[in-house]
């Protein structure tokens, strides 16, 4: 067994930018950090044959990057006909209303703050431009907008930022909340235990093998910090950032302050379900 397939979800190695599936390609963004791993994933998603393109998630306002995207999808003789968002946060976002200029394509969110175009995303919405089937999934949690989209052909979901190719996510409080995002895990695993799904094209970091395992891992995971934030409660550590001291000791302390956000939003779930 490699390393590789060692880990939850079993990454993919080599170059993360590229082909992924039949019908997912990968444009990585020049704005890698702590937060964003190697960088934000910017998606073409299209029917083989297809001259029409969907793009997810453009990324940040970066110029190169977007005309990056723009001519990886015209190499392959198409054009960006939709822009679609996984959910509003700057890495993911901010670059949509110039690369809906440079392309001419609308812009798709749950959150209408976010949209270039009078129609959104919502539950039950089949997205079919050039003859795609791609399926919004509604995921809140990291942040109340979230959403994924399945793509049945290729048996996969594209996760934004609800499940990352390496470690794990922020649930962002107060705009995120940990019930809604056990809830969205649930839901993704009923994607990989009846719909077939078995692979994650993430937000950040690399593609994800085995989508089942990455999804039962992170539920596993934020059971674990649960029972030791609430264990950390009842010793005596009551201000987040007493528990996130006490709780994420051992995770680099520039990564505490989101680790914090987390945090708060598990004291809360943790008083709205009287635990504490």
């Amino acid at each position: 067994m490699t390393e590789a397939a060692a880990l939850p979800g079993q990454p993919r190695g080599g170059v993360l930018s590229g082909p992924a599936t039949d019908r997912a390609v990968n444009v990585l963004a020049p704005n890698a950090s702590a937060m964003t791993l190697d960088g934000t994933n910017t998606w073409i998603v299209s029917e083989p044959d297809s001259g029409l393109a969907v793009v997810i998630d453009p990324g940040p306002l970066d110029d190169v990057h977007l005309q990056n995207v723009i001519a990886t999808a015209e190499q392959a003789g198409q054009r960006v006909a939709l822009t679609l968002l996984t959910h509003g946060h700057p890495d993911h976002a901010e670059g949509a209303a110039r690369f809906a200029e440079l392309t001419g394509s609308k812009v798709r969110a749950l959150d209408p703050a976010l949209r270039l175009g009078d129609e959104g995303l919502g539950a039950g919405d089949v997205i079919t431009t050039g003859g795609l089937e791609l399926r919004v999934v509604p995921t809140p949690g990291h942040t109340a907008d979230s959403l994924c989209f399945h793509l049945p052909a290729d048996q996969a979901v594209l996760t934004g930022d609800t499940v990352l190719g390496r470690g794990t996510t922020v649930v962002a409080h107060p705009d995120g909340r940990l019930g809604d995002y056990l809830d969205s895990l649930r839901r993704l695993r009923s994607l990989t235990v009846d719909d077939g799904v078995h692979t994650v094209l993430p937000g950040h970091g690399p593609v994800l093998e085995d989508a089942q395992g990455a999804v039962e891992f992170y539920l596993a995971h934020r059971a674990n910090r649960l029972a030791q934030v609430e264990t950390a409660v009842e010793n005596g550590h009551a201000a987040p950032s007493d528990v996130v001291a006490h709780v994420y000791a051992d995770v680099d302390r520039s990564l505490w302050p989101a680790a914090e956000l987390s945090v708060r939003a598990q004291l809360d779930y943790l008083r709205e379900h009287g635990l504490i």
